[in-house]
């Protein structure tokens, strides 16, 4: 299939293109013009140049599609606040996006933020039924736009999905975005870890896995996954990769080690992609990172 991807070279997007040329389809590929592009170079087979609100570029971008992967968001005007502007460029622009790329199959990469606040009544098991009830701007934008693939899906027979993944890990094309540098950083200085609290945490090939499984996948059509793999503390970031680098530190471990809630797994795992990986992936991940970052 030809494939359209918004938001290519970034950390999600760049590791969809190279699984979408692995998996024998081509891809399109909007990009800004301030936006890296040479390490998905070999991987996208035509660029559009220019800014997604900018819907004139729409046509080019759409053309000879079968499939658009929207993984593109604008960070400016969430960073600064700006909500008339977050709202026009990525709320109403995505929703128009949807829009236009009918009767394409449309995959949105949304987030797990579209659950904050979790009902009594899932006591603690978090499913794709949960209802959407966010806590952020971001969370609100992408729980706003599942409502129109589903109404595109169910009025009009587009084929339309939701990949919801939590907090993304993996080897980031920017090394300063990429999760635990940071904390490395302090390691090999000797200092403490004292951050509180964790999250749950996805491997971004796992993203890419499930994205790229739903194109073409008529079981996805109308159909969201909840992308959580595990729940990790800072402290266990910070023992695993303490112990990887050989040093000893003190590590605050008073957070609770178990989450509140979770989420199942059986529908991502019914596209194959089986979240498994659990703390080791974490430690093989740091190991990379170590590598990469020494």
């Amino acid at each position: 299939m030809h494939v359209t991807l918004t938001g290519a070279s970034g950390f999600i997007g760049a590791a969809i293109a190279r699984d979408l040329k692995q998996s024998g389809h081509s891809t399109t590929a909007l990009v800004r013009s301030t936006s890296r592009r040479d390490h998905i170079e070999s991987m996208v087979d035509h660029f559009v140049v220019g800014d997604l609100a900018d819907e004139s570029i729409w046509p080019e971008l759409l053309e000879d599609s079968d499939c658009v992967i929207h993984c593109g968001v604008d960070w400016a005007p969430l960073k600064s606040n700006d909500l008339k502007s977050h709202l026009n460029r990525n709320l109403l622009g995505s929703i128009r996006f949807l829009q236009m790329s009918n009767p394409r199959q449309f995959i949105f990469i949304s987030t797990i933020a579209v659950h904050h606040d979790m009902r009594s009544r899932w006591r603690g098991v978090i499913d794709e039924d949960h209802p959407l009830r966010p806590a952020s701007w971001y969370g609100a934008y992408k729980a706003a736009v599942e409502p129109h693939l589903w109404t595109a899906h169910f009025s009009q027979g587009q084929h339309t999905s939701a990949i919801r993944p939590c907090g993304v890990y993996g080897l980031d094309p920017n090394l300063e975005r990429t999760y635990g540098i940071g904390m490395l950083r302090k390691l090999r200085k000797g200092q403490s870890v004292d951050k509180a609290g964790g999250g749950k945490f996805v491997h971004v090939d796992d993203v890419s896995a499930a994205t790229v499984a739903c194109v073409g996948n008529p079981d996805a059509a109308g159909k969201a996954y909840n992308l959580v793999d595990c729940y990790a503390r800072w402290a266990d970031w910070a023992l695993i990769a303490a112990d990887l680098l050989g040093v000893q530190v003190e590590v605050d471990t008073s957070s609770p080690s178990e989450p509140r809630n979770t989420f199942t797994k059986d529908a991502v795992r019914s596209l194959g992609v089986n979240l498994n990986r659990g703390h080791e992936g974490i430690r093989e991940y740091l190991r990379e990172l170590i590598a990469i970052a020494s």
